[in-house]
């Protein structure tokens, strides 16, 4: 995945983070870009999605930071 296209995906050396409509969607997402499956990933949420008037999508994306297993966190 190009992440200099999707502004969405930070990569770091230790973890990425990842922005979503929801936050199962950054999930997905980040373990697309890493090319592994969720069970191979650590998850800390950075901030939950804020909906918009009406509950409506979009006001504010989910954001994660992911980690891959096996690599030590803070």
């Amino acid at each position: 995945m190009d992440t200099n296209k999707d502004r969405r995906i930070k990569v770091t050396p230790k973890s990425i983070e990842v922005e979503g409509s929801t936050v199962e969607e950054a999930i997905k997402k980040a373990a697309e870009a890493l090319n592994v499956s969720r069970d191979d990933i650590v998850v800390k949420v950075v901030c939950e999605e804020k909906r918009g008037l009406f509950g409506m999508e979009g006001e504010k994306p989910a954001k994660i930071r992911v980690t891959l297993k096996g690599k030590k966190t803070k």
